[in-house]
C-alpha cells in the first residue's frame, strides 16, 4: 500500500530524514515510535505530500507519487495526479484541526461534498453512520467547543474515514490528551485494526505499539533504526539506541 525508499528531506542545512525506507502492507498496522524530534512526524507528512522530500521515491498502492530524477533529486508526478494519489489516504492529527464554526456533522461532510462532489442528501447517512461507529451520534449537532479532547480526535477520524481512504496516518493522535482521554482514541483506532484498516501510526503509546500493530519500526535523528514484529520489536530489540530508548519508555 505505501512503499517508501531512500526518503530524504533537509530544512536548509537541517537533515530532518535520512534514506528512510519503510513498505505497508494492505491491512497492516505499523506503529512508529522514537524520541521527539527523530523524524517521525516529518515523514509520515511526506508521504501524503504535505512536506515534499529531496531524495528517495514514494509510490501509493503502486502509483508513483515522487521518484528519482535523472539528477536524483526526487520529482513529483503532476499536481492533479498528487492530489488524486493523496485521497487514497487519510491523515489525523494531534491537533484536531476541527472547524471551529462548523457542527461535528458539517466537519464530516464539508471534505466528501467539497473535494469529491458527493451531494448532501447522500453524504448525511454516511456521516451519521460513522459517527455512531465513534459513538459520537448524539453529538452530531454540537459544535467543537463543547467537545472534550478526545471527543474532538474521534470526530476527527470519522472525518477523514468520510472520504473513504485506503490507509489511514495518524500523526500522534493522542499526545495532546489526558490519559483518560487517550483511553476512548485508542478503542476507535483498536476498531479499526480489527476491520483490517491500513494504518500508519507515529505515536508514543508503548501498550498500543505492543497490542495493536503487526510491526513496529523505531526513529532516531532521521533514520529508521529498526523494525520488527511488535511482539519481537520489544522482547528481544537488535539495536542498542532501540533498547536504549525502549528502557526509558517501558
Amino acid at each position: 500500500m505505501i512503499q517508501a525508499q531512500g526518503v530524504g528531506k533537509s530544512f536548509g542545512a537541517h537533515r530532518v530524514l535520512n534514506q528512510v525506507s519503510l513498505d505497508l502492507a494492505q491491512g497492516e498496522v505499523v506503529a512508529v515510535i522514537g524520541p521527539s524530534g527523530s523524524g517521525k512526524s516529518t515523514f509520515l507528512r511526506c508521504l501524503n505530500h504535505l512536506e515534499t522530500i529531496d531524495e528517495g521515491s514514494i509510490q501509493i498502492e503502486g502509483e508513483a507519487l515522487a521518484q528519482p530524477d535523472a539528477t536524483g533529486r526526487s520529482a513529483y508526478v503532476p499536481e492533479r495526479e498528487v492530489r488524486r494519489i493523496c485521497r487514497k489516504m487519510g491523515m489525523v492529527f494531534q491537533s484536531f484541526n476541527l472547524f471551529p464554526h462548523m457542527t461535528v456533522l458539517q466537519n464530516i461532510i464539508e471534505a466528501p461534498m467539497t473535494v469529491k462532489g458527493i451531494s448532501r442528501d447522500e453524504i448525511i447517512p454516511k456521516a451519521e453512520r460513522l459517527l455512531d461507529k465513534v459513538g459520537l451520534l448524539a453529538k452530531r449537532d454540537n459544535y467543537p467547543g463543547r467537545l472534550s479532547g478526545g471527543q474532538k480526535q474521534r470526530v476527527a477520524i470519522a472525518r477523514a474515514l468520510a472520504m473513504e481512504p485506503e490507509i489511514m496516518l495518524f500523526d500522534e493522535p493522542t499526545s495532546a490528551l489526558d490519559p483518560e482521554l487517550t483511553v476512548e482514541v485508542l478503542h476507535t483506532m483498536r476498531d479499526l485494526a480489527r476491520e483490517h484498516m491500513t494504518m500508519l501510526v507515529v505515536t508514543h503509546e508503548m501498550g498500543f505499539a505492543r497490542e495493536v500493530a503487526n510491526r513496529v519500526a523505531f526513529m532516531d535523528q532521521g533514520q529508521l533504526i529498526e523494525i520488527a514484529p511488535a511482539a519481537n520489536f520489544f522482547t528481544s530489540p537488535q539495536h542498542e539506541r532501540t533498547k536504549a530508548f525502549l528502557r526509558q519508555m517501558l
